[in-house]
């Protein structure tokens, strides 16, 4: 089977989580893409920072909004493995992004238990690299207890 755009693109998140999850960090990663050019990378730093506000996502949203000097950006699309929370889906409400791609369903905290609380006109797409997302949490979560 052929390896889609996307596919590759959830690599380059994943490889953000994979990084999460060497600073013992929960492995959470999200890169956004402008125009068809890597943007932004940012992984979950919780931990690091001590700050429950810093999600991949929210760093992600700060970094590009610094980068571009705007506090919308509609034109990006950002990729995360795994389904964002309240809070970063607020976040991504108020940037206006284009769309928002994500690798696993979050069962308990993802925004889409609580309705669409995204920008009307995000598009979102989910379902990317599944197994290795899955594998990569449950690895994390197995060796904190």
């Amino acid at each position: 089977m052929e390896t889609t755009i996307h596919e590759i693109r959830m690599k380059e998140a994943y490889k953000m989580a994979c990084l999460a999850y060497e600073k013992n960090e929960v492995p959470i990663g999200a890169v956004a893409y402008l125009n068809n050019q890597l943007v932004a990378k940012a992984y979950n730093q919780v931990e690091m920072l001590q700050d429950c506000t810093a999600h991949a996502e929210m760093i992600l949203i700060s970094s590009l909004m610094e980068r571009f000097q705007s506090k919308y950006l509609p034109n990006v699309s950002i990729y995360v493995t795994v389904e964002p929370c309240v809070m970063c889906a607020g976040a991504l409400k108020w940037a206006q992004i284009a769309e928002l791609y994500y690798g696993i369903k979050e069962p308990k905290y993802g925004y889409s238990h609580f309705g669409n609380l995204l920008h009307p006109k995000t598009k979102v797409y989910s379902g990317f690299l599944e197994g290795d997302i899955q594998n990569l949490i449950k690895d994390f979560f197995k060796n904190k207890r």
